[in-house]
């Protein structure tokens, strides 16, 4: 699977922008697809997770709430959508697949197919 994220960018404190990911290549089927950020200096860390499949989702505590992911299947699209954004989402945002029958809560190791990031920037 090919991944393509897009749609970073700066904002202000309490303002939402989108990203999204183009999907393409060989097909998800069954698996996960997942949203992932790093910030500078820390460790890349899970931000939510939707079935390819179906629309069970999942979310970090920190973003719960706040960022909704969903997908379009038939534009091969998936989206993050953030609200009420704060500087400590500041990060470099990675889309990524977990292919086979996975739970919502799969760990970072089940996904095997990454994009490039998109930065998004939170200013306060």
């Amino acid at each position: 699977v090919q991944l393509q994220a897009s749609g970073g960018g700066l904002v202000q404190t309490g303002g939402s922008l989108r990203v999204s990911c183009a999907v393409s290549g060989r097909t998800v089927g069954a698996g996960l697809m997942g949203w992932f950020r790093q910030a500078p200096g820390k460790e890349r860390e899970f931000v939510a997770a939707i079935y390819w499949n179906g629309y069970s989702t999942y979310y970090a505590d920190s973003v719960q709430g706040r960022f909704t992911i969903s997908k379009d299947n038939a534009k091969n699209m998936v989206h993050l959508q953030m609200n009420s954004l704060k500087p400590e989402d500041t990060a470099v945002y990675y889309c990524a697949a977990a292919p086979g029958h996975r739970a919502l809560q799969a760990p970072v190791s089940a996904y095997i197919d990454w994009g490039r990031g998109t930065l998004v920037t939170v200013s306060s």
